[in-house]
């Protein structure tokens, strides 16, 4: 692979307004343009989707608000998209078409000159992330995976407490995506009847890791000062989506015919060059309650999630203790990140997901408009992504370690951490 110039620390000029054009028109994608064409500063430049008439409904929203932007919608083929990567009055291409096609769209915006934000995963094989790395390094251009789990309040909190040094040097996390889904993957749908009906459904390894890994990256500031290095994963006996079938559809329904073969329960354990160590665990047929388990460990203290909890010790060698409720929110308010204090009542009233997905674009939003990194790069895109790969190798080959690549071909070493900050909601034109 040819060395290029790095991309960490990457930053561009200020952009006075940033005209962004929107390529998947769904549930998520509809979301975003309402969300983004908030931000003052932002124009929809540009919409596209397979079906036009959920751009010809956005538009209606952003013209009825007055929402500033050219709005040109495409739809109706399948590459409608690419109308809106090849735009000359689209900045940023803001991705949230399904899964798959995310490599191809980010692939082909960054060879058009465009900064790509994309929705997770960023890619789905080793091939396609070394491919997105090295053509974002040749376009100088940003591409950022927006994982919105990043900015959730008590992620952000555990950033501050790690980069304050509250939690002394950091050894260990954990982190996963436990989330019963056995009914949607069950449900008689078109969606599901094509995905599993009636055959026998595979998978190895972690296939949805970012919304853990990504936060425990940021906190470790993984990809700049270190860098995850191998992992071992491996995944329990496949019982509950066949259990669940039994339970609820008659004889002869494809939901009983379905094999499972994936297990309930993946494990895996992410060694950093460093030795710090990550634990991460998903499952989308468990019973337990949802859970990122987002635990984060030091020398000093520990952060738990879900409840969230913390335990700080006195002195080296203590054994700390939980918090009790009136000492944990005293201490959430002490060390509330500074962008959820400043934007926490607009996020709760703007944004989705508990106001992540409004402080996610506004953060961004404040970083091109002011000539500042991103606070996730493409080789945060890139490695977080290649745990899908790397851990399904090691799972099916029995648990056996898998390397995982360096992206940054050494540059993490030198690479200066990012420092998530604060935005100026009044110089952003809010008040």
């Amino acid at each position: 692979m040819n060395q290029t110039q790095t991309m960490c620390n990457f930053a561009v000029p200020p952009m006075e307004r940033i005209r962004v054009g929107f390529v998947g028109i769904g549930e998520r994608g509809t979301t975003a343009v309402f969300r983004v064409s908030g931000i003052p500063g932002t124009e929809t430049a540009a919409m596209a989707d397979l079906r036009r008439d959920q751009c010809e409904r956005a538009k209606a929203w952003l013209e009825e608000r007055g929402r500033p932007g050219a709005k040109r919608i495409h739809g109706g083929a399948e590459e409608s998209w690419k109308a809106v990567c090849d735009d000359p009055d689209v900045d940023v291409v803001y991705v949230t078409a399904p899964a798959p096609l995310h490599p191809r769209i980010v692939l082909y915006a960054l060879r058009a000159g465009k900064h790509v934000l994309t929705e997770v995963p960023g890619a789905q094989t080793l091939d396609e992330a070394w491919e997105i790395v090295e053509t974002c390094e040749k376009a100088r251009r940003h591409c950022m995976m927006l994982e919105n789990c990043c900015y959730g309040e008590m992620e952000m909190l555990a950033w501050n407490l790690a980069h304050k040094g509250l939690l002394g040097t950091l050894v260990h996390a954990e982190g996963g995506y436990i989330h019963n889904l056995v009914w949607r993957q069950l449900e008689d749908n078109f969606r599901n009847r094509a995905n599993f009906g009636g055959g026998t459904v595979h998978g190895f390894g972690n296939t949805y890791p970012t919304h853990a890994l990504g936060p425990i990256c940021l906190y470790m500031d993984v990809n700049r000062g270190d860098r995850m290095q191998s992992v071992v994963s491996m995944s329990s006996l496949a019982a509950a989506n066949r259990e669940f079938a039994e339970a609820t559809y008659p004889p002869g329904s494809w939901q009983r015919r379905t094999e499972w073969l994936t297990g309930d329960m993946n494990t895996s354990i992410i060694r950093t060059a460093r030795g710090r160590t990550i634990m991460m665990q998903y499952s989308t047929a468990s019973p337990r309650p949802y859970s990122r388990i987002n635990l984060v460990q030091g020398t000093k203290g520990c952060f738990y999630d879900y409840p969230p909890r913390l335990a700080l010790a006195q002195k080296p060698g203590d054994e700390a203790e939980w918090m009790d409720g009136a000492a944990f929110e005293k201490a959430r308010k002490e060390h509330m990140h500074p962008l959820w204090r400043t934007t926490g009542e607009l996020a709760a009233k703007d944004g989705g997901h508990g106001g992540m997905d409004f402080i996610m674009d506004l953060r961004w939003v404040w970083c091109l408009r002011n000539g500042l990194p991103l606070d996730m790069d493409v080789y945060d895109l890139a490695s977080w992504s290649a745990i899908v790969p790397c851990t399904g190798e090691s799972d099916r080959n029995g648990g056996a370690p898998v390397e995982i690549p360096d992206f940054t071909r050494g540059g993490w070493k030198t690479a200066k951490p990012a420092s998530i900050g604060d935005v100026d909601l009044k110089k952003m034109g809010f008040v």
